[in-house]
């Protein structure tokens, strides 16, 4: 195990300039004594790690040193050709990059693992759009993407319901989400941070380096973007529930209704319910978007829910009762 840690910590060193004993010990899940012992025993072994006294201090390595990656085993080598997501790589334009670096990498492994790169494309393959919906690449997603690598502000202007709105943005990331391409971004001179669909974008000037509208933007270094996405993603699907239904679900139906309508709704709405009643079923109050959405949804339970309020639902729930038992009495 500690083998383990000196390689990662040598990586780590490789990665960056410097990094501090408190930021090596945060990546490393150990204490910044254990930094400071594994940091000597690396020295002791032939690797240049010198460490920066004072406040301001840290670890760094002397002298370029470098380390091949004959030390990663095939699951890691294997894992490592996984990390890229190639029809992604290919909307943002980043395709011939990505093969360069798969080429490097895979000189730089031992012979024995070099086929690590097929093994892993024959057994894993990731398909991000939903079913039934053909992709569609954003036209302005490769300009986008540029900006985001070079940290480079973009002048954009998108559709807003009916009119046309023009920001200046900070782009810090690209999501993917459901073959839907995203961009977290920062709005220049508010500091709040925002989420945009990029296929509303009509028009992304990112400048060049010879104009005036060329500038890039200095990172908040404290940005999480997952953890950002997270939390916006779970905004997202909150404010979606604006109303309330009050239902009574079967035994079957408990099971079966995270799969018909919000899942996380449904299990905080089955924790707050009371105990079954004597049949077995309970009542509860669902969160859900509308009354014309929650019909929908809880059509997939059949006879498994009885909508008890709002009266309207209920009583077009009862109608669609009536025609299916006609329907089928036929």
């Amino acid at each position: 195990m500690r083998a383990a840690r000196l390689i990662k910590m040598v990586l780590l060193l490789q990665s960056r300039p410097s990094m501090t004993a408190a930021e090596l010990a945060r990546e490393l899940e150990v204490s910044e004594r254990t930094v400071t012992r594994d940091a000597q025993a690396l020295s002791e072994a032939g690797v240049p790690v010198y460490a920066d006294r004072g406040r301001a201090g840290g670890y760094r390595l002397i002298g370029g040193y470098r380390t091949r990656l004959t030390g990663l085993a095939r699951g890691e080598a294997e894992a490592l050709f996984l990390s890229g997501v190639p029809g992604a790589l290919r909307e943002m334009g980043l395709e011939d990059a990505a093969s360069a670096a798969r080429l490097k990498v895979s000189a730089a492994l031992m012979p024995s693992l070099r086929d690590a790169s097929r093994t892993a494309a024959q057994r894993f393959h990731l398909d991000a759009p939903n079913w039934f919906k053909e992709p569609k690449t954003p036209e302005l997603l490769p300009a986008v993407a540029e900006a985001v690598w070079d940290d480079r502000r973009i002048v954009a202007r998108y559709r807003r319901g009916e009119a046309e709105v023009e920001r200046e943005l900070e782009p810090y990331g690209l999501v993917l989400k459901a073959g839907v391409w995203y961009v977290c971004a920062r709005v220049a001179g508010h500091g709040s941070y925002r989420v945009y669909r990029i296929d509303r974008f009509t028009a992304v000037d990112a400048g060049d380096e010879r104009s005036d509208r060329f500038e890039r933007f200095e990172r908040d270094e404290e940005f999480d973007l997952p953890g950002f996405w997270d939390e916006r993603a779970e905004q997202f699907a909150r404010s979606l529930l604006r109303t309330e239904v009050v239902v009574r679900v079967s035994p079957g139906g408990v099971r079966r209704l995270p799969y018909a309508v919000d899942p996380q709704s449904a299990r905080e709405a089955l924790e707050a319910a009371g105990a079954p009643d004597g049949d077995g079923w309970v009542t509860l109050t669902l969160p859900v978007e509308s009354e014309e959405v929650a019909h929908t949804q809880l059509a997939s339970l059949g006879p498994e829910v009885e909508v008890l309020a709002p009266e309207a639902l209920r009583a077009r729930c009862a109608s669609d009762a009536i025609r299916l038992a006609a329907l089928y009495r036929s």
